[in-house]
């Protein structure tokens, strides 16, 4: 086996400087599209670069370890100034927004930011599909307030049932037991659609598919499982520990029979899959699981994603180098007009497609330019 080497960079310093415009810029249509014709749906904010796990796939210890210096305080963006953008974000079209970290229930107060955005509306006049993804630690006493501020749905990591296989992952000795209480006060809460991740490392929990597809059926709970994934640069990352999605549905439809199911929107990252009744028919009662073949399967095409680091940088893909720096136009003496106007410059300049150019390219391609850490900007 290939010793695991893993780069220590701080991807934080590399940061772009967006272009104000002067005059007054245009009003946003609430449609907006990049150069390879992709709208602008959804947005990821990262609220904090804290998590209480070190999960090796993410925030591996070797590097994350207790002398990290975390960004202070006052460098991150203030829930207005969260609030701010995504208004201005959903006048372009967004109308799902994710909250992430790190873990984002490390915030203190969320729940007000979580009111905040609640209170906004997309250009058609509904709500935002607001949701939030955690590792489900703190999430049984958190859940209540949570729904009650506004939040709609919630996405728990879990990578395993064992509980030594799971305290090895996250790497903290935190036990199974605590984050199925946390889904359990999500349900009792009643937030929707819930869904667990699993981010699938053969020769580490891949052995753990069936016994977890097998946990949740019938729950009504979706299971979603990830491609280990080539996020950043300090996961000591190698595509021979990645199980493709295409074998991970050949093990349960061995034992549990499936039958595929439509996207429910465009620029869905997960293929679904219904879990078969008697009648060789997708049987709603017994749910449905989905697969993230971000390794295998680039989704490249569709992609309608924007991401918000916890400082107000904005990355336009999951591998992106370099972020642009709103967070300067927010404290400076910048209109919503010009923000607005530097978010759709940037938007419509945007032509990433990493994934489907991952094959293709060298090895030695973007040396010295490290990409973004799942930890600093989220899933």
């Amino acid at each position: 086996m290939a010793e695991r080497v893993i780069p220590v960079v701080d991807q934080r310093s590399t940061v772009l400087v967006p272009t104000v415009r002067s005059g007054v810029p245009a009003a946003p249509s609430g449609e907006l599209a990049d150069l390879r014709g992709r709208p602008l749906r959804d947005l990821r904010i990262s609220v904090t670069d804290r998590c209480n796990f070190r999960c090796s796939y993410c925030m591996p210890k070797e590097v994350f370890d207790r002398n990290y210096r975390y960004l202070p305080h006052d460098d991150l963006l203030r829930f207005e100034e969260i609030t701010r953008l995504a208004r201005l974000f959903m006048a372009h079209g967004v109308r799902k927004i994710r909250l992430t970290g790190g873990e984002p229930l490390l915030r203190k107060d969320l729940e007000r930011l979580v009111a905040q955005l609640a209170g906004l509306r997309t250009v058609e006049g509904r709500r935002p599909d607001l949701t939030l993804t955690t590792n489900g630690s703190l999430l049984a006493r958190k859940a209540r307030a949570l729904k009650d501020a506004g939040l709609r749905r919630v996405t728990v990591s879990l990578d395993s049932l064992d509980d030594a296989i799971f305290r090895r992952m996250n790497d903290m000795d935190f036990p199974v037991a605590d984050v199925l209480a946390g889904i359990e006060a999500a349900q009792a809460a009643g937030l929707e659609r819930i869904k667990v991740n699993m981010v699938v490392k053969r020769g580490t929990n891949d052995h753990e598919v069936v016994r977890m597809a097998r946990h949740f059926r019938g729950t009504g709970i979706t299971l979603r499982f990830i491609e280990y994934m080539d996020v950043g640069a300090t996961n000591g990352w190698r595509m021979d520990e990645v199980l493709p999605s295409a074998d991970v549905i050949a093990r349960l439809q061995a034992e549990l029979p499936l039958v595929p199911l439509a996207a429910t929107a465009v620029g869905e990252t997960a293929q679904r899959w219904g879990y078969a009744g008697p009648d060789g028919r997708h049987d709603p009662r017994l749910g449905e699981v989905g697969v993230i073949s971000s390794v295998t399967q680039a989704f490249c095409g569709d992609c309608n994603r924007a991401r918000l680091s916890m400082e107000g940088r904005l990355y336009l893909c999951l591998f992106a180098t370099q972020g642009w720096d709103l967070r300067r136009l927010l404290r400076g003496e910048v209109s919503d007009a010009q923000i607005s106007a530097a978010i759709a410059d940037i938007w419509q300049g945007r032509s990433d497609r990493y994934s489907e150019l991952r094959a293709s390219l060298p090895a030695e391609a973007g040396a010295g330019q490290r990409r973004v850490e799942m930890s600093y900007i989220g899933g």
